[in-house]
């Protein structure tokens, strides 16, 4: 069973398990975050790492049905914890109560700003964000003060986050 990606959800599927393990390698779960949720896991080319390590309590949330029934067959052991829902709908606080959390993904590009903005309603929650994201948002929330494309959202970010350009 192979999924196809659907333009309407913006989905673009990671094929590389090299570059996989580097966005998982990117976490540093800061002290007492065991919590991971991955948002848009698609065919779990990153779950796959995150499950191998045990230090993770690996939660994944995914819109698309196609890619769920996916999941929950080649990752039984994940299948409570998999949501099929809309992240961008979700109370953290309600999903996790009262667990600092991690979040990771291959954020659909259509909605990546919407994603850190969401973050941003639990940011006492969310100790650490690890996205691959188009490059030239990347750079924008990366920008330092005064630069051209330094907007709103690079200012929230850069207040509660320590924002790294791998």
């Amino acid at each position: 069973m192979l999924v196809r990606p659907k333009k309407h959800l913006g989905q673009h599927f990671l094929a590389d398990p090299n570059i996989a393990r580097r966005i998982v390698e990117g976490l540093r779960l800061p002290d007492g975050v065991r919590e991971v949720l991955e948002i848009g896991p698609g065919m779990g080319v990153l779950t796959q790492f995150l499950l191998e390590n045990p230090a993770y309590q690996t939660s994944v949330v995914e819109i698309d049905q196609e890619s769920v029934a996916y999941l929950g067959q080649h990752y039984p052991a994940l299948a409570p914890r998999i949501y099929a829902t809309d992240f961008l709908k979700q109370d953290l606080g309600t999903m996790f109560p009262g667990a600092p959390l991690a979040i990771i993904g291959n954020f659909p590009y259509n909605i990546s700003s919407q994603i850190f903005f969401q973050v941003l309603a639990s940011w006492q929650q969310v100790r650490e964000v690890v996205g691959m994201i188009q490059k030239e948002v990347a750079e924008r929330l990366a920008e330092p003060p005064g630069s051209k494309t330094y907007g709103i959202l690079s200012v929230l970010l850069q207040a509660y986050y320590d924002i790294e350009y791998l």
